[in-house]
């Protein structure tokens, strides 16, 4: 019953996932598909570290496809596929052994030293570090690399055909380039017997069957014939993209708002090539704090690693669901806020009904299977409480978080325990050097120490409730029209800090003592 539930549901849904998903019911509305399966497939350029947004579209793929199979009963499959054959053009800024980078231009990535000397190749290494982060979060995903493939003969059939039909394929890309471009695009790129590199020349189809192709060598000058079967030569990568799409039956693969024209005309390919380009979706870019594109090269974006030093992964699924057709800026400063509204959300679910659970983050995060919720506090009110405190033990934390909430304890609550960690490691790196407490003006002043006096008044294990009460009265007694300036005055005074949490949740857990004295000390500044 609860599954008919949740398919009817999903049939209504207007969260994103849901209504991609019901893309592919209608693509196989009159048969299934001859392979057997619905395949979906996400493409990355081990070109540079992988970033956040590299791990977003397995996440947001892998979204799609859990909704899908809420409603219906096909197969799936995930391919994450990594073009490691694609040559390395330029050296990105952020790696170290840079010159002998250099050495290596134009060479597939799959071929390139490990500039960091932990794996066999730089493309390796960087496979390396996404797939464990997908393997950490769980991911259920079949991982492809272009060498293997192309080395293996995957690809020898759709090489051919792009060689049958490579006038059509020429006449899509010839007009998508600039003058110079035109005179030695080829779709091909023959991959040269003897320096290894990736070559962009002009190409002459000489046995489409057979895979022969002839260009003039770079090195010699002459003509020279090769076959591109094999691994010999890899394709330019808009047709290399068409070519992944009919040679796996490609179902669904979403895409950046930066390649919508270049998906334009990798479907125009795969249609010449005989086969229905997948379903799409294209999203918007995540920018950095300056409101610029994340660039592998430029290094400009944060690491998967960056993100988990500093918050629990499912806090990172979650960033990512959130509108993705608004271009949005991933950088530290969201990371609190990220972590906080997850556990709202998180709070929320067990209380839903069907419908308003689907359209439900953590639906989403936790491929419709969310944890139970248990965290009683923000990661926001811990940065507070340890810069109001002045620690960074661990233990300290935890005997204030005790008292707010006795039930809580390490060996019950591993997730709060994991985020005291995480809220220490942020607090250092990002918060303590910006809290400034400023002294109060003589109104201010005046509500302290009116507030000072009702927080006397009040029992020491006052619930947060009857502490935010009084923190109100103050602010009105005070004459504050709008409390929100009262709340602002403080966190200023206080806390050393502009914004901050609800102040009876925040006086319960450091303790009514404690706040007295922090009042205290704000007053004699």
């Amino acid at each position: 019953m609860e599954n008919d539930a949740m398919r009817a549901a999903g049939l209504a849904s207007k969260a994103w996932p849901f209504e991609e998903a019901r893309k592919l019911l209608k693509r196989y509305e009159t048969a299934p598909p001859d392979k057997g399966y619905v395949l979906f497939q996400t493409g990355y350029g081990p070109s540079g570290l992988p970033h956040i947004g590299t791990f977003q579209e397995v996440a947001r793929t892998t979204m799609v496809r859990r909704a899908f199979e809420t409603m219906s009963d096909l197969p799936t499959r995930l391919v994450c596929f990594s073009d490691d054959m694609d040559g390395m053009r330029k050296v990105p800024a952020n790696l170290p052994n840079h010159d002998m980078m250099l050495e290596h231009l134009d060479e597939p990535l799959c071929r390139v030293p490990d500039p960091f000397g932990t794996h066999d190749s730089f493309a390796a290494h960087n496979n390396a570090l996404l797939r464990n982060f997908l393997d950490r979060f769980g991911f259920d995903y079949e991982f492809r690399a272009a060498s293997k493939v192309y080395a293996e003969g995957g690809f020898d059939g759709t090489m051919k055909a792009v060689l049958r039909h490579y006038g059509a394929i020429m006449d899509v890309m010839l007009p998508t380039l600039g003058e110079e471009r035109r005179k030695t695009y080829s779709p091909v790129f023959p991959i040269h017997p003897e320096t290894g590199k990736v070559l962009q020349v002009a190409v002459e189809v000489v046995d489409a069957e057979a895979g022969i192709v002839a260009y003039l060598d770079p090195e010699t000058g002459g003509r020279r014939e090769q076959s591109i079967l094999g691994g010999q030569a890899k394709l330019q990568w808009k047709v290399d993209w068409a070519q992944r799409w009919v040679a796996f039956g490609v179902d669904y693969e979403m895409y950046g708002k930066d390649l919508i024209d270049s998906a334009t005309q990798s479907s125009k390919i795969a249609r010449i090539l005989g086969a229905r380009p997948p379903e799409g979706f294209n999203y918007e870019l995540f920018l950095d704090e300056d409101g610029t594109k994340i660039s592998k090269s430029k290094g400009n974006g944060l690491t998967i690693e960056e993100w988990l030093k500093y918050a629990p992964a499912e806090s990172l699924a979650f960033y990512i669901y959130r509108e993705p057709r608004k271009a949005r800026v991933l950088s530290f400063s969201v990371i609190p806020k990220a972590v906080d509204e997850y556990n709202q959300f998180l709070a929320a679910y067990p209380g839903q009904e069907v419908k308003e659970k689907l359209g439900n983050p953590v639906h989403h995060v936790h491929e419709g299977h969310p944890p139970t919720p248990s965290m009683p506090l923000s990661f926001a009110m811990l940065l507070n409480l340890v810069g109001v405190a002045g620690t960074d033990d661990r233990d300290v934390v935890w005997g204030f978080v005790r008292r707010y909430a006795p039930e809580a304890a390490r060996e019950t609550h591993p997730e709060l325990d994991q985020l005291i960690d995480l809220a220490l490691a942020y607090f250092r790196d990002f918060v303590a050097a910006s809290l400034r407490r400023r002294a109060p003006d003589e109104k201010e002043a005046a509500a302290l120490r009116d507030l000072q006096r009702r927080l006397e008044s009040l029992p020491e294990d006052a619930d947060a409730e009857a502490i935010q009460n009084e923190v109100y009265e103050a602010g009105k007694a005070a004459g504050y029209e709008q409390l929100r300036d009262w709340f602002r005055a403080l966190y200023e005074t206080l806390l050393g800090s502009a914004q901050g949490p609800r102040m009876g949740s925040f006086f319960r857990l450091y303790g009514l003592a404690n706040s007295r004295r922090l009042i205290a000390e704000s007053l004699a500044a």
